[in-house]
């Protein structure tokens, strides 16, 4: 697929600043990536410190022996955002990636049912697939996606946009009009929306596991996300050929063309500052590389891109932190995981693209996450097959699995390793989650085929990428650190210190870090209005539909 189709001259963002900065931004995950690119592109000079020895952060990649993963996210959603970010760019999503749509979105196992659920794309065939799971559901279905539709609206128009620095989006007419029914999303919890409208198990669990996405469960996140099936059951899922490693070497060219400094092996030591009317300013940031060598760049404005309580804890002094420790002791930093990178001989058409494994009782199983405790066997999972659409991640015949069990945010839990010689509680998780797939698949032999192992374990979280207490995603998307109550992406305490990230708001995910990258440039610009920054159209646009590949495992001979 051609790449760049449109060059980077002919589209700027409006309302260009009027004065070129010197940034440095701290952390070249997605929201690093973005805000780099989006300021070096308005003008300013840009450094990126990256202290691994490639960029992506929790976007992260391992190749061996012909099989290839992505170790973070999977999941392709809100394609308008992500397309926004490259419209900044001067370019779009269809000319720099190769977009497929998933059909079926992904497969669902629920425990004790002898029959997986295909979850089609498409909210008329949804809508058919609840009435067969329950009859009369479908209606209840469509009413429930109307309202995740509007909540969907009223979210990225009003909300996901806006750093609430000020309070004129939460006083717009379109957000007063609605005071009541967003009085019942925040006072409610997604799981009580939906087990109010839906009897059945499997139906409430399709609803519900998308709070998992925001580091949450369905029994804390506010029910506002019902607005999360809009984007899996009528929008659809989307799979970025190459996975999100095609995402994160796309978003590095366009870094790079727009002339940011990328500096990998790079460690920020420090944040320094001086001394301001009424506190304090960003001066630069110290750093050192692979050799142990330290460094330092000045900069006007420092933007964090690394977890917020690292960088705070770490990287300032105690009297210039916005957020004190005992603050952190309140806050919920989500689960971590457990993942296996598993390298198959032969086919498994028992497997859609996407896939989760449900277990009956996934309250309980929740709640042994969030309190520390031993997870349930069986637990609840998640299972991506990228070679059901893209052969080029594994050798011909063979596939590529990428495992993911929530676990809880406890790096004592230890590190994974390549072979099986992780923590022994780490390899015992991915062991255990091994035989359900096989088990709960109809694949008995999957253990024996597994070539190539690479585990990932919450202190991995804690070390590669700074993650409080080895939260495998951000803080998670409760009531109390959500939209305006989630931290801001600016210091209270020194002037130019910026924020990006599943930290802070508008919180995690890849657009949201896209999003949050979005609202750095409107600070820099001095823009404090809610809204997406507008992008200059004097070059026809028009972006291609993304193909439409169904997964190989649409038949499947199911074990009696």
């Amino acid at each position: 697929m051609k790449r760049g189709g449109l060059r980077t001259a002919d589209r700027r963002p409006t309302g260009r600043p009027r004065k070129p900065r010197s940034v440095v931004v701290i952390g070249g995950g997605i929201s690093g990536l973005a805000s780099a690119a989006l300021l070096a592109r308005d003008g300013h000079a840009v450094h990126l410190l990256e202290q691994q020895g490639v960029l992506g952060g929790r976007a992260g990649r391992w190749e061996a022996e012909g099989f290839r993963f992505d170790t973070g996210p999977s999941w392709y959603l809100m394609p308008e955002v992500i397309d926004h970010w490259f419209r900044l760019m001067g370019t779009s999503a269809a000319a720099e990636l190769d977009l497929v749509l998933l059909d079926p979105g992904y497969r669902t196992f629920f425990e004790g049912e002898d029959r997986p659920v295909d979850v089609p794309w498409g909210r008329e065939r949804v809508g058919e697939l609840f009435d067969a799971l329950d009859p009369g559901s479908g209606t209840a279905l469509a009413r429930y996606l109307d309202e995740a539709e509007d909540a969907y609206r009223l979210a990225t128009e009003r909300f996901l946009y806006d750093d609430f620095s000020s309070l004129r989006g939460l006083a717009s007419r379109d957000v007063l009009r609605r005071l009541p029914q967003l009085g019942a999303l925040l006072t409610q919890t997604l799981d009580q929306r939906v087990a109010r409208r839906f009897r059945d198990l499997r139906e409430r669990q399709l609803l519900g596991y998308p709070a998992v996405f925001l580091g949450t469960t369905p029994f804390r996140a506010p029910a506002l996300y019902q607005l999360m099936s809009h984007l899996d059951l009528s929008q659809g899922v989307l799979y970025p050929r190459g996975g999100f490693a095609a995402l994160v070497d796309a978003m590095e060219r366009l870094a790079r063309q727009a002339g940011v400094d990328v500096r990998l092996g790079a460690r920020a030591q420090r944040i320094v500052t001086g001394e301001a009317p009424g506190g304090a300013r960003v001066e630069g940031v110290v750093w050192t590389d692979d050799d142990g060598r330290e460094h330092r760049l000045g900069a006007d404005v420092v933007v964090g891109a690394a977890d917020l309580h690292h960088l705070e804890t770490e990287l300032l002094p105690a009297p210039l932190r916005s957020h004190r420790e005992e603050a952190w002791s309140r806050r919920d930093p989500g689960p971590s995981a457990v993942l296996a990178c598993l390298g198959v001989r032969g086919p498994l058409p028992e497997l859609a693209h996407h896939n989760l494994f449900f277990t009956r009782d996934w309250r309980d199983n929740f709640g042994r996450v969030a309190a520390g405790l031993r997870l349930p066997d069986p637990t609840s999972l998640y299972v991506s097959r990228a070679s059901a659409t893209d052969p080029g991640v594994a050798p011909a015949g063979d596939e590529s699995l990428f495992v993911l069990v929530p676990a809880p945010a406890k790096p004592e839990w230890g590190r994974g390793g390549v072979g099986g010689n992780g923590a022994p509680t780490v390899e015992a998780v991915a062991d255990a989650a091994i035989r359900q797939v096989s088990e709960w698949a109809g694949v008995p032999d999957l253990a024996r085929r597994v070539v190539v192992r690479r585990t990932i374990g919450p202190e991995d979280f804690a070390v590669d990428v700074n993650a409080w207490r080895g939260g495998a995603l951000g803080l998670a998307h409760t009531l109390r650190q959500s939209a305006v109550l989630r931290p801001g992406n600016a210091s209270r305490t020194v002037s130019g210190l910026l924020y990006a990230g599943a930290s802070v708001r508008p919180g995690i995910g890849v657009p949201m870090c896209l999003i949050s990258a979005e609202l750095v440039l409107k600070r820099v610009r001095g823009d404090r209005k809610p809204g997406r920054v507008g992008v200059d159209e004097t070059v026809a646009f028009a972006p291609a539909a993304p193909r439409t590949r169904a997964s190989r495992a649409v038949e499947v001979p199911w074990p009696t």
